[in-house]
């Protein structure tokens, strides 16, 4: 994982869109099948909209059928942290 970045809510609203800043921020999700990632197959790196720090790779992407970008394995170990949501 990278380093922690220190920034307010207010400098993070200014770099972030009002979409991005819920599901970084406050922990919202966005509406499945509606992302522009979440049928897109574009080769590259995903990387953080936050950071910059990359997470996955477009080679480990498949279709899971549940409307978000899903993958085989993060881009390096520790890249991501992961959770249970049980709402």
């Amino acid at each position: 994982m990278s380093e922690k970045i220190d920034k307010s809510n207010a400098d993070w609203q200014r770099q972030l869109s009002p979409e991005e800043y819920h599901v970084t921020r406050e922990r919202g999700t966005e509406r499945a099948f509606t992302g522009r990632y979440w049928d897109c197959h574009d080769a590259g790196t995903y990387r953080c909209v936050c950071c910059g720090a990359p997470l996955f790779e477009s080679s480990d992407k498949f279709d899971s059928g549940t409307g978000w970008p899903s993958f085989a394995r993060p881009a390096a170990e520790g890249a991501v942290e992961t959770d249970t949501d049980t709402a």
